[in-house]
Formats: C-alpha cells, structure tokens, sequence
C-alpha cells in the first residue's frame, strides 16, 4: 500500500510529490512518457538550444525562488536579456513596433480616437452584472475596441493560444478583475497595488537554464529517485473500500491518496469507469493545438535588430502565426556564432492546425514573418513540434466547470487532481499551487 500515488509526471505532479515529500510523505509517481517533464522538454542540436514547449519561467514571490534554491539551481540560471523588456507588436501597416508609452500615445499603434479612450480609463464606470465576462468584453468596457484589437487580443492568442471573446477574465486574468474591484478602475488599482508593495521586495524575473527548461523537471525526478517511474501507461483506475487502485500492463499499486496530475481529457479517460458526470465535464475542457517551430538562420538573413523578447501578431492581420520569440536575444547560447534562433508559434483556438503536417506549418510561418522581420534566404536550421492539445483554456464555463468537478470529486475520498487546467497555465502558478496543496490540512483525511 502506497501512501500516496500521482499519476503524471508534468511540473504538478513533480512539485507536488515533492513538496509532499518535505512534508515527511511518501509518495510515488507514475508517468507514462519515457522521461518526465510533460511539455518542458528542451533539445541541443546543431549547435541550437530549444525549448518545444515553454520557453521561461517567471520568479516573483516567495515559494519559486526558494525552491530552486533548495534544488541547487540557482547556478544553473541563465537571466534574460534586459532587452527581454521590449516587447513588439504588428501595426495596422504591418510594421513591428515596440510597445511603450511613446507607441502608445504617439500615433504608431492607435489611432488618436483610440489613445483617447484609453486615457478615459479612469473613467469608465464599473461593471454592473454579476457572472462569467469575456476578456473581450472586459478590455472593451475598460480600454475601448481598439485596445483590444492591437493590444489584448495578440496578447491573448500569443500567451495563451486562446479567443478574447471565449476567455472568462475572471478565469484567465483574475488580476485584471481585482484591479477593477479594488481601485474602480485598472489605473488606480494598480496605483493602489504598487502603494501596497513592500518595500525591499525581490524583483521578478525572467529566466532559464543553460541546458533549457528541460533542466527543472530532470532535477526534480533525480532528487525524487525511486518515487519516480516512467514508462508506466495506466490502463486501470479502480476504487474500492476506501483504496484506489491503478494498473499497467501486469503491475498494479494501491493506496488511499491518488492525485491526478493530468490533462483534463486524460484525467476524465480514466476516471469514466467511475463517474461518468465528472469525466464528462473534465474532457470537456478545450485544448487547442499549438505548433512550435523553431528556425535557425545566419545572422545576415534578418534585417531587423532582433533586440526584444519577441513580437506579436494581432489576429485582425490574418496570418496564420501567432508570434515570434528572439530566442536567441532572449537568453545566451541558443545559436551558434554569427546565427540566430526564431521560435515561431501557430495554432490554437483561434486557427485549427489540426491535421497539418511540421513541413506544412515551417513553410506558412516563415512565409508570413519574413517580410515582417526582413528575412531573406531559407533556415539553416529547422524543426517543428505540434502538440495536439496545448494549452487549456478557461472559457466562459471553466469557473462553473471547476465547481462541479470540485463538488463531484468530493464524492470520491482521496481522490485529487493537481494540473494546469485549475491552477493557472504559467509554471510558476503550477509549482505554487502544489506547494500550497502539500501545505493543505483536508487532503489528508
């Protein structure tokens, strides 16, 4: 009998085995992949660091930095670029801009009615209803149309791989809805916010690993050890008096603590046996399909300066791809000498790539940013990961959905789940949620 047993072997299950493991438990993990780290997987080839999935992980707070502290990879830790802080963004004449108080209010990105309305903010009076609101209903009532057109929206698709007008901001963005609640308007709120910070506060950062983002979940698994086994698929969930029990292929395990750090749809898969209600609302969280394309080139083939974190494409251009990350801007040695590594995104809710084969998807990407960036011959490098189902997305029903699931599960004792698909998609919300799970007195019982 186990005490605890996790299947999944992604950020959540491995933060979460391991905060539970400082807490004196034993759990073991299984995961069905040939080595942990779900989506974090970084790939060295021709001289090319990649990262397939995720690209940075965000430190601010308390909990993340600590806890790469107690891993001993503090000098592991590549910092962004400072140049990282430029962000650009397409204009209405397809001309990549940086983003700033001179773009904003200079006439580069919005018309001057516009940068009116977006100085009207303040302004704006609440929103009165109750209930789930799109993050394009949200920016609209706030910041006007065009704000969500050359602003949000790219911001949306690019980060999230999502649609504005299906997005609940409550889900999605709850600090943009505090903001509003606490301040009357997103400009005093974080006026209020900044006023409240305290003084001598870290800052946050951006960073990575020399051998990629890849490096954070290896290091958790060596650490974790035995309680760690991949190559095990589940082919059985199981629950009888009072004990869970999960089979594959001839080996089986029991214990009364199961934790499911799983996909929604996987998740739902294995618990339909059991309660058809509750994997029915699990598979019905969305998970578009996003592919990372990564595009080595010579220097001298890129006219522009590359000097930022990356560019957005508003989706009112048509285009097909979502954006582009100066990876090697980004962090150093990602790219030979003299060479450059793109990381071009494309898919997701908005554009069904379903179907499509990798040489499909390089070709669109690089036809559409090459007039864009000045790009001029073919890669020297390329390769292509298509994730069939990326990121999940809190539409207008995730919050109602989350309660059933929460009201449901607890039905089933000593079932949990721990996923990105509750917690927040960003890594860092991942790892602190799992830390705040292991703090938890209810799971216990």
């Amino acid at each position: 009998m186990e005490e605890v047993l996790i299947i999944g072997g992604g950020i959540s299950g491995l933060a979460t085995a391991y905060f539970l493991r400082e807490r004196g438990w034993s759990p073991l993990l299984l995961e069905a992949a040939a080595t942990p780290g779900g989506n974090l997987q970084s790939r060295r080839e021709s001289g090319f660091l990649r990262d397939l999935g995720p690209n940075s992980l965000m430190l601010k707070g308390r909990i993340v930095p600590e806890w790469l502290r107690a891993l001993r990879l503090e000098s592991a830790i590549v910092e962004a670029n400072p140049l990282a802080k430029r962000r650009y963004i397409l204009n209405r004449h397809r001309q990549p801009v940086a983003l700033g108080p001179g773009t904003l209010l200079g006439g580069r990105l919005l018309s001057l009615r516009g940068r009116l309305r977006l100085l009207g903010e303040p302004f704006q009076a609440r929103r009165a209803a109750d209930g789930a609101e799109s993050i394009a209903n949200f920016v609209r009532r706030r910041l006007g149309n065009e704000a969500l057109t050359w602003l949000v929206d790219p911001f949306v698709s690019g980060v999230f791989a999502g649609d504005s007008a299906r997005l609940s901001v409550q889900a999605t963005l709850p600090r943009l809805v505090a903001l509003e609640r606490e301040g009357g308007s997103l400009l005093r709120g974080a006026w209020r916010a900044r006023k409240r910070k305290t003084p001598g506060a870290a800052a946050t950062r951006l960073i990575s690993f020399r051998d990629g983002l890849q490096t954070l979940p290896l290091t958790v698994a060596n650490r974790l050890g035995d309680s760690v086994r991949c190559n095990t698929p589940i082919d059985q969930l199981s629950y009888d008096d009072g004990v869970w029990q999960v089979r594959s292929g001839d080996s089986a395990w029991r214990s009364k603590r199961l934790i499911l750090a799983l996909p929604a749809g996987a998740a739902g898969d294995l618990l339909a046996p059991l309660d058809t209600a509750l994997a029915e609302d699990l598979r019905s969280i969305p998970y578009p399909p996003v592919g990372t394309l990564s595009l080595g080139l010579r220097r001298t083939q890129v006219q522009h300066p590359l000097d930022g974190f990356g560019m957005l494409i508003p989706r009112v251009m048509g285009l097909e791809t979502l954006g582009v990350l100066f990876s090697s801007t980004l962090f150093p040695e990602r790219a030979p000498a003299n060479q450059v590594l793109l990381t071009a995104f494309i898919g997701g809710s908005q554009n069904d790539i379903g179907g499509r084969d990798a040489s499909d998807l390089l070709e669109t990407a690089l036809r559409e940013i090459s007039p864009l960036l000045g790009i001029s011959g073919a890669p020297v490098f390329t390769r292509a990961r298509i994730w069939p189902r990326a990121i999940p997305q809190y539409d207008l029903e995730h919050l109602d959905r989350v309660r059933r699931i929460d009201t449901r599960r607890a039905r089933h004792p000593g079932l949990y789940f721990r996923a990105n698909w509750r917690d927040g998609v960003a890594l860092g919300d991942c790892i602190e949620q799992a830390y705040q799970f292991s703090q938890g007195e209810d799971w216990r019982h």
